[in-house]
This record gives C-alpha cells, sequence and structure tokens, in this order.
C-alpha cells in the first residue's frame, strides 16, 4: 500500500485525498517510511521535522477534510522546500556554516503560497552553498547524490529537490534557477525542471533588488508534466511587493492542452556548430529524442544565433559577479570570509573591479543576445539543445575541471549550456532525453518566446505523450 501511494503522482494523489480515497495520514506514513528508508543514503531532504510533529498536522488536515473544509490541491501532501528559501519555523542555513541554526520567521512568497493550498512541510532539500555550482554538497549538511546512481552528483543547485522528486521521496518539489539550477538537476535525475518567465513567479523579500538584478527566479519539479504545471500555477502570479511580476495570470491546468507536434517548428542549437564542448553521448541522445518528435510530425532543423557565443559569456560573468557583490560584507569580515567557498570567494572578488562601463557593456550583450533569439522565434516555435555538457560525474568531485580535453577555467564554465535561456528571461523547460550505457540521465532543454510558459508546457505535455524516458524509475539502495 506504501509503495502504491508514493508511486502515485502528485495529481493522482492529490484527487484521492481529495475524494477521501486514502487519508492525509496513510500519505504521509507511506512518504515517512520512504524518507526513513532511502534518504539516508541520497541526502536529498535535509533539516527534518519531527515525526509526531508531521502525523499531527497530517491528522489535523483529516479532520479538516472530514468538516468540508478543502485547502487547496496540495492538501496534505509532503513537501519540503529547496533551502535558498525560507519556510517559517524551519532552518534557512542556505548550505552555509554562517547561516546554520538560522529560524526562518517567515515564509518566502512563493512558500507561503504552496502552505496556501494545503502542503504539509516535512524538511528543506539541500543545495550547493548559496546555491553555487551544479554540484550539491556543503559543509553544514552533506552532499546529495543522484537517484539513479548514489556515487554521482544529482546536480544543482536544486539538487535535493530533483532526487527527492526522482527517488519518490517527494510528490512535486520547489526549486529555483539562476545557470540552469531547476534544468540541470532534473535532467540528471530524470525529471521535468521548468524555468518560467522572468517574473511569472515574484520571489520579492525585504533585501531584494527589485529592477535590476533579473536573473534568479523560482520554478516548479515534477515526476509528470501535470505535475509540474500544478505546481507553477500556484507559485507564479503578481504580487504589488515584486514590481516586475508578470500580471497576465497563468490558466489551470485544465485549460491546458497537449499541443499537435505536427504544427511546431523547433531549432536545434545543439552545441552552438561547435562552440561548446560536450561530453560524447549527451548529444546523440538528445538527437534521439527529437527524431521521436520529428516521427511525430514536428519540423526539426540545426540552426544558429546570429551572436558571438564568446562574449555571451562575458556578459555572464560580469552580471553573476555583479549580482553575487550582495554577499560583499561577508567577504569583508575576514571571521567570515574564511567560512565562505572559495567559488563565493571568486564571485566576490570579480565584482569589486566591477566598472560601470563593464556593466554597460553586459547590459548591451545581454539585450543584443535578447533580440537574437527573438529574430530565431520569428522562424522557431522552440529552440532545443542540451540541458548539460556532461553527464552525471562522481559525487566526490566538486566540479569537471575539462570536457574532452578543454579545460573548464571557471568552476561552471562546464555549464555554459544553461545560460542562454537565464540571461534572455525566457521559459525553459528540461525534459528527459534518455540514458547512456552506463545507466546515467541526461535531458534536453525547449526554450519558447518571454511570456509563452503555457506554450512550453502545453508541448512538454506532447513529448510527455511521444516518448517513455519519464516512466523509467530508479533503483533505490538502503546502503552505500
Amino acid at each position: 500500500m506504501a509503495n502504491d501511494l508514493t508511486g502515485l503522482s502528485a495529481s493522482h494523489l492529490s484527487h484521492s485525498i481529495q475524494q477521501r480515497e486514502v487519508s492525509c495520514v496513510e500519505v504521509m506514513q507511506a512518504y515517512l517510511e520512504r524518507i526513513h528508508r532511502y534518504n539516508p543514503v541520497y541526502n536529498a531532504i535535509i533539516s527534518m521535522v519531527d515525526d509526531a510533529e508531521i502525523m499531527r498536522q497530517a491528522e489535523q488536515a483529516d479532520r479538516a477534510l472530514q468538516a468540508g473544509e478543502y485547502w487547496g490541491w496540495m492538501h496534505g501532501l509532503p513537501h519540503a522546500v529547496k533551502n535558498l528559501a525560507d519556510v517559517r519555523g524551519l532552518e534557512s542555513s542556505y548550505g552555509s556554516r554562517i547561516l546554520a541554526g538560522t529560524i526562518a520567521g517567515e515564509d518566502s512568497l512563493h512558500v507561503a503560497r504552496i502552505r496556501a493550498q494545503g502542503a504539509i512541510f516535512v524538511g528543506k532539500t539541500n543545495t550547493p552553498e548559496f546555491g553555487l555550482g551544479s554540484q550539491s554538497y556543503n559543509e553544514v549538511h552533506g552532499t546529495t547524490c543522484n537517484a539513479y546512481d548514489p556515487e554521482l552528483t544529482a546536480g544543482g543547485s536544486s539538487g535535493g529537490a530533483a532526487t527527492a522528486l526522482a527517488a519518490y521521496l517527494l510528490p512535486v518539489a520547489d526549486g529555483s534557477d539562476m545557470m540552469g539550477s531547476l534544468r540541470n538537476p532534473a535532467a540528471y535525475n530524470n525529471v521535468v525542471g521548468f524555468r518560467p518567465s522572468y517574473g511569472r513567479v515574484p520571489s520579492p523579500s525585504n533585501d531584494a533588488n527589485l529592477y535590476y538584478e533579473q536573473l534568479a527566479t523560482a520554478g516548479p519539479m515534477g515526476r509528470t508534466v501535470e505535475d509540474t504545471i500544478h505546481l507553477l500555477h500556484t507559485m507564479s502570479g503578481w504580487d504589488s511587493r515584486a514590481p516586475l511580476s508578470m500580471r497576465d495570470p497563468l490558466l489551470a491546468y485544465d485549460e491546458f492542452h497537449s499541443s499537435g507536434l505536427s504544427q511546431l517548428k523547433i531549432g536545434w542549437l545543439g552545441d552552438y556548430h561547435g562552440y561548446l564542448p560536450l561530453e560524447p553521448g549527451v548529444a546523440a541522445l538528445c538527437e534521439t529524442a527529437l527524431k521521436q518528435l520529428s516521427d511525430g510530425g514536428a519540423q526539426v532543423e540545426s540552426c544558429l544565433p546570429d551572436y558571438d557565443m564568446s562574449r555571451l559569456w562575458e556578459t555572464w560573468l560580469s552580471l553573476r559577479h555583479w549580482a553575487l557583490s550582495e554577499f560583499t560584507p561577508l567577504y569583508d569580515d575576514e571571521n567570515l570570509r574564511a567560512l565562505l567557498k572559495p567559488e563565493m570567494v571568486w564571485e566576490i572578488e570579480g565584482s569589486l573591479g566591477l566598472t560601470t562601463a563593464r556593466l554597460n557593456k553586459a547590459v548591451k550583450g545581454r539585450s543584443d543576445w535578447y533580440r537574437a533569439l527573438h529574430k530565431l522565434f520569428e522562424q522557431y516555435d522552440l529552440l532545443a539543445l542540451p540541458s548539460a555538457q556532461v553527464f552525471p560525474f562522481p559525487a566526490a568531485i566538486h566540479w569537471p575541471d575539462s570536457i574532452n580535453g578543454q579545460p573548464m577555467d571557471t568552476y561552471h564554465r562546464w555549464m555554459e549550456v544553461v545560460i542562454g535561456g537565464t540571461l534572455a528571461g525566457i521559459p525553459v523547460v528540461n525534459l528527459p532525453a534518455g540514458f547512456d550505457a552506463l545507466g546515467r540521465p541526461m535531458g534536453i532543454q525547449f526554450m519558447g518566446p518571454i511570456g509563452r510558459d503555457r506554450q512550453v508546457l502545453e508541448f512538454a505535455l506532447a513529448y510527455e505523450e511521444h516518448t517513455t524516458y519519464l516512466k523509467q524509475r530508479p533503483s533505490l539502495k538502503q546502503t552505500l
């Protein structure tokens, strides 16, 4: 019975709870049993709430249903929030020794929206320190392992969320994405990760840069596209505290319809015609997935933006350094600086000599990149490229220092494939692209025009219908 419950999609489970075919207590018992069995190996969920308190809330959720109260589609569902967002009463360490033990006094906005839909928070999901790097390790909570092979990385920074989802420790998961953090770990764990158009999911806070820093956004992850859409609907929506948040409401899932592939034209960016180094096998898996789409009627052809890709990387470095300059006070205190990971120190030091001329050059570079993609979207409905440049690598390695013999000159150069979607602020979905001969997962990104989140996800529904990758579950281990 427990396996049957945790194996249900979040949407199916939600319906079963609403119809009182299964109780919230039964659901929670099933998930806690699975978490305690497998989480010690995979370390996806951290800062766990005491079981007794979780079960008390599940009982309360059942009593509410009995009294005719239905809180929302997540009524009684267990949920763990990525450890870069705040949950009232839970630890918010952000993976940093500096913040370890810090208890949040209030929910982040998207967390409050999830709470309002009836979710029961069981803990947090692990991330790298301050979300830096696509490898979810830190000195506070340890390393998160890949659901398909615990010797490999889960990716990041939403690595804990992706592994918890793939291992069926959670029914659905939230994450965030600055440099592929919803896409890369989803690719590495064979689940769906959706980076919405910038402003679709507002994330205001008292110290947020409300106007200029537009790189990171929160977003949903799911084992099915339907689940992903439901969570996006919960997280999205205008908020007056976030002046750049989108005002057009996202329709509910019932208004979504799988798009017809015969009407779609997809541009395959690949490795930008040799610019990006890819581990052997990555492109082949993505092209096999695209072949299934073309067999289903979609038109797929190679294309290239009219843009110097090396300029895009320099644009990215400048804007990322600037965005992370908010951590300079931690750097200025020598005692706190000693507690920062080297990658954060490098980012802050990169911001110290950042001139207005360099920033202006980066802003112009970003604008020209958007124009280049906009021109492509006049010809194509979607643009596709791999979600990662390498397959999941050993979890003991912090980051790959080379790809095919080409040295990586920074800790995140191996993730360069994801910056295009971020800098354009457009909706991007990661969808599974299959497994290599070693059983390592890979994903493929599909980017759509700004604001066309619904259309991208309706394509994702069609992709799910024409492929079988999401049906391949991992064989979990209880010991390493």
